[in-house]
């Protein structure tokens, strides 16, 4: 897809006084997550959007493979931290600046091999990136993975409470938090994202004083969603959810400029079912 041309965007620029890229760029840290399903697949998608949209950092989840395309995203200025596992799941980290790694599991259950989980830092930013497990068929194992992991991940979020650093959380949760995040709740009653226990531990999250960053900006806003499926032109009616989340930890809420989410990538030939959303720090 070299060459696509992606739609304009208005200027960053809301001063009459003339801002220079570089004072924008040290003004405003800009986090983007995208469960890409498949980098082998979308990596011409994603390589067109970085050199569009420069973000600082992005999120990448649901690889697929144990091969990344690092050398790609060099050529663009991003250095690289993934975790990989063959054909299912795995989450990278594509960055301007260094990144120092700090987990690449999520700690809890030493038996979990499962690519989900990657922590880092980032320029002062402890930067969390999750795919939390899907859970379907409720009733199975599957479905007591998910919580069991959102259970680890919690006590993790406890822990960094408790640090200095600040913290972000983005990635794919897999959990639609209240009704006004699907098109039609009564589509999703029987599925696992939307059943009441990860529900219940997702506002558990947010109770321990995470934040919702989107939600927050936008606490009655419906119809905006980050995943739609490939059937029966759901993209095309808007029949979607919304999983892909960033929760902020208190001491980052003040710093919030901004969370949107890009549909541009989801309009492309063969895309990802899931399109980019974008955090904006000052």
């Amino acid at each position: 897809m070299r060459g696509f041309a992606w739609p304009s965007i208005q200027d960053v620029n809301s001063s009459p006084r003339k801002v220079t890229d570089a004072q924008v760029w040290e003004a405003i840290i800009e986090i983007a997550s995208w469960n890409v399903n498949s980098i082998r697949a979308r990596a011409e998608h994603v390589r067109s959007w970085l050199e569009f949209k420069k973000p600082n950092v992005l999120l990448l989840q649901e690889l697929k493979g144990t091969e990344f395309p690092a050398l790609w995203f060099e050529e663009l200025g991003y250095c690289s931290a993934c975790v990989t596992q063959k054909t299912y799941n795995g989450v990278a980290i594509l960055s301007r600046s260094p990144i120092e790694i700090l987990s690449t599991s999520l700690l809890g259950d030493e038996t979990d091999s499962h690519a989900r989980f990657l922590e880092v830092v980032i320029d002062n930013i402890r930067i969390v990136n999750i795919y939390l497990p899907n859970g379907n068929p409720v009733g199975t194992a599957k479905f007591e993975y998910k919580l069991a992991w959102m259970d680890r991940l919690q006590q993790r979020m406890r822990q960094w409470l408790k640090s200095d650093v600040p913290t972000v959380i983005g990635g794919d949760f897999n959990v639609i938090p209240e009704d006004i995040d699907c098109h039609k709740p009564a589509s999703w009653i029987h599925d696992a994202l939307f059943q009441p226990e990860p529900r219940a531990r997702y506002r558990a999250m947010l109770e321990l004083g995470y934040v919702d960053a989107f939600r927050s900006l936008h606490p009655e806003l419906g119809g905006q969603f980050t995943f739609w499926d490939y059937f029966r032109q759901a993209f095309e009616h808007n029949r979607g959810i919304r999983i892909d989340h960033f929760l902020l930890s208190p001491s980052l809420v003040n710093r919030l400029e901004s969370c949107e989410i890009d549909k541009g990538p989801r309009m492309l030939e063969k895309p990802s079912d899931h399109t980019p959303i974008v955090l904006k720090l000052k």
